[in-house]
């Protein structure tokens, strides 16, 4: 590709809402363009890179065995009516009607619309497995769109659906997806953790985030520093962390006068003892899917924070939502000096709390709190996993100290089971010719998501650093000056040595200025350059290498085995 013949449009300011660096250097580098809140056009280069992912999904995806489909990007609003799901999806499914008045919906996700496509065409156990995929537009509209690619209202996503006669046989699918998951992501040339994450909305029994990490990620994920564990916060655990020396001592479980201390810094400071001995109590009001409202008192260490995802799932509920001091006055709580003792409210212990002695808590009682509690006759209460893990706990499978990083989200994979197929009614005869519904499991990829997770791990202060698997071209040729006869010869015959090398190379015969070629080459981020300029009198070239900017000269009878044998060094 000619620089001069292209529809590359560089821009020197990035636009007014862009936060993140892959936001500001996508648009700046004329890899995409806002058309509206939350919706792009991916113009020439971003649809090369698009494109390239695309492939490399695909060809992990077909060798492993999964056969592609193109379902309908509009959904019929009954399917999802049979599924349960279209009343429960809130403002983010976009509904609209025909003509006729018929009901459909801009489609999120497939699962209903996959289920419909196998359900009457797979009738025996003899014609499973399979596993569907496709690779298309998605829509889900989104309260604030920001970030661009990010969290975009419109996206491009593979997502994938496989059946099965058992349970055995959709773990070992759900694994096999693992490990191809695991060989796309490294042939992207991405630096990613595969981490145990919560089912959310979309159901099942057991999932698996795929995060890129990058400092910018919205989400936390907690890895071992000695074993291959890793979780998203939501899920991640502990073991007990190790009481901090030295432990208290109380004469007797006694009420103790504490006026107008109730924040845990303070209780800490007033008992000149370590927070891991004070209980902290977190009221949250519980909604359920059935309606119903319930006051919950979680308890924790006061060195702990409530991990609210943990939470919620841990007493089955729909959503947590905070309580405000009057209502817990309403409730007959004194705010600040919460305890367990004397409730009529659910109690809820974080697990490391089971069995806890010689702890200070809340006396229910304004300016009062207890000392030397015991929580060994709370035998009847719940003691779950609430808690959210900090840096340095114990890991849970081999003690190892955790870490925390941020990370951001590329794929997902589910353990659905028959939470589609029984609602829906998609069935298939046994062995015993037994009507069973199929058992499924779900596997999704942001293609357009990676674009730009690959800029929030891959850029510096001037640009793009793109991994080599999917940069729209390898090679930026720069011409310094199109005047000079010689320079320009050479950059052309350069030019066609490496097409025909089968180098992916961009010619930047514009006749601009070298600084607007360097500074586009920066922004855009090619992996090479080859800088065609005075040093040709010489017999030499510059290549520059994007990452960290290192420049080399090379001779010109080299350059072209040099630039190949770079390029043959892909991720």
């Amino acid at each position: 590709m000619r620089f001069s013949q292209s529809f590359i449009h560089t821009l020197k300011e990035p636009p007014k809402d862009a936060i993140l660096p892959s936001h500001r250097y996508l648009v700046r580098g004329g890899f995409i363009q806002q058309v509206a809140s939350g919706i792009y056009n991916f113009l020439p280069l971003g649809k090369i890179v698009l494109e390239k992912i695309r492939a490399i999904v695909k060809e992990e995806l077909d060798r492993a065995g999964a056969i592609e489909v193109q379902l309908g990007f509009v959904t019929p609003c009954e399917l999802w009516e049979e599924s349960g799901r279209l009343a429960k999806y809130g403002k983010e499914l976009l509904r609209f009607q025909d003509r006729k008045e018929n009901c459909f919906l801009l489609g999120p996700t497939h699962e209903e619309m996959m289920v419909h496509l196998v359900r009457g065409r797979i009738k025996s156990y003899k014609q499973l497995p399979i596993n569907l995929y496709q690779i298309g537009l998605k829509f889900r509209d989104e309260v604030r769109p920001r970030f661009g690619l990010l969290r975009a209202r419109e996206f491009v996503m593979k997502d994938g659906y496989s059946f099965h006669a058992s349970w055995e046989d959709m773990e070992r699918e759900y694994h096999h997806m693992e490990e191809t998951y695991r060989r796309i992501f490294t042939r992207l040339g991405l630096e990613f953790r595969a981490v145990d994450a919560d089912v959310g909305a979309i159901g099942g029994s057991a999932s698996k985030e795929f995060m890129v990490l990058a400092q910018s990620g919205e989400d936390t994920i907690a890895s071992c520093t000695q074993c291959d564990y890793g979780a998203n916060v939501e899920r991640a655990s502990r073991q007990n962390p190790t009481p901090p020396e030295p432990a208290p001592e109380f004469s007797g479980f006694t009420p103790f006068h504490t006026p107008g201390v109730s924040s845990i810094p303070e209780l800490a400071d007033f008992f000149k003892v370590d927070p891991h001995y004070i209980l902290k109590g977190v009221a949250k009001r519980a909604i359920f899917e059935d309606g119903r409202m319930e006051l919950v008192l979680f308890f924790l260490r006061g060195d702990d924070e409530l991990q609210e995802v943990k939470a919620k799932n841990a007493i089955g509920a729909q959503e947590l939502v905070d309580v405000n001091s009057q209502e817990l006055e309403e409730a007959g709580l004194v705010p600040g000096f919460i305890g367990p003792y004397d409730q009529t409210c659910s109690l809820v212990f974080d697990r490391s709390l089971f069995q806890a002695k010689g702890l200070i808590c809340g006396a229910n009682q304004k300016d009062y709190h207890l000392i030397d509690a015991d929580l060994g006759r709370f035998e009847e209460a719940l003691f779950l996993d609430i808690a959210q893990v900090r840096q340095g706990d114990p890991c849970p499978r081999c003690g190892a100290p955790l870490q925390l990083s941020r990370g951001i989200e590329v794929g997902h994979i589910f353990q659905l089971g028959t939470r589609y197929s029984e609602a829906m009614g998609a069935t298939f005869l046994d062995e015993a010719g037994k009507a069973r519904p199929f058992i499924m499991g779900t596997y999704g990829i942001g293609v357009s998501r990676i674009m730009a997770a690959a800029i929030e791990q891959n850029h510096d202060e001037r640009g793009c650093i793109w991994p080599k698997a999917i940069a729209p071209y390898m090679v930026d040729i720069i011409v310094s000056n199109m005047k000079d006869e010689a320079q320009r010869a050479f950059g052309q015959k350069l030019y066609q040595e490496l097409l025909e090398a089968g180098i992916e190379v961009i010619f930047d015969d514009r006749p601009d200025r070298f600084g607007t070629k360097i500074k586009d080459f920066e922004l855009i981020g090619f992996p090479y350059a080859i800088v065609v300029g005075k040093g040709l009198r010489e017999n030499q070239v510059e290549v520059i290498e994007r990452q960290g900017l290192t420049k080399r000269p090379v001779r010109v009878e080299d350059v072209k085995d040099y630039i190949v044998e770079l390029a043959g060094k892909r991720v």
